[in-house]
């Protein structure tokens, strides 16, 4: 059975399926912050998505990191490593790419294991 969650006509925020959750990309609602509040509020929304699969950050299998300036690496890092559990880091990939919108900073797509 697959699920899927906040589904619109063009893509679903999350589907599950075989026991792993696969989380379309996120990205930040307060386009007015800098690097690091914008990493910030794209794991908190990380978190959120990943609590209704019956999930969480301890169970991600992999993570992919577009950055529209990869001059903005360190402070996303920063955000990233105080919100990451250690010990059960993810597989991951951080590339510069030109995002959909010029304002934001970042994008996150988490695939993970769900309980």
């Amino acid at each position: 059975m697959i699920q899927r969650f906040d589904t619109g006509p063009r893509m679903s925020e999350m589907t599950v399926h075989n026991g792993v959750a696969y989380l379309a990309g996120q990205v930040p609602a307060d386009t007015g912050a800098d690097i690091v509040g914008q990493t910030g509020q794209v794991l908190q929304a990380i978190d959120r998505l990943l609590q209704r699969a019956g999930s969480d950050k301890t169970r991600i299998l992999r993570a992919e990191i577009f950055l529209a300036d990869i001059a903005d690496f360190a402070g996303m890092n920063q955000a990233w490593e105080q919100w990451v559990a250690q010990g059960a880091t993810p597989a991951r990939a951080t590339v510069q790419a030109k995002l959909a919108r010029p304002e934001w900073k970042v994008e996150i797509v988490i695939t993970a294991a769900v309980a």
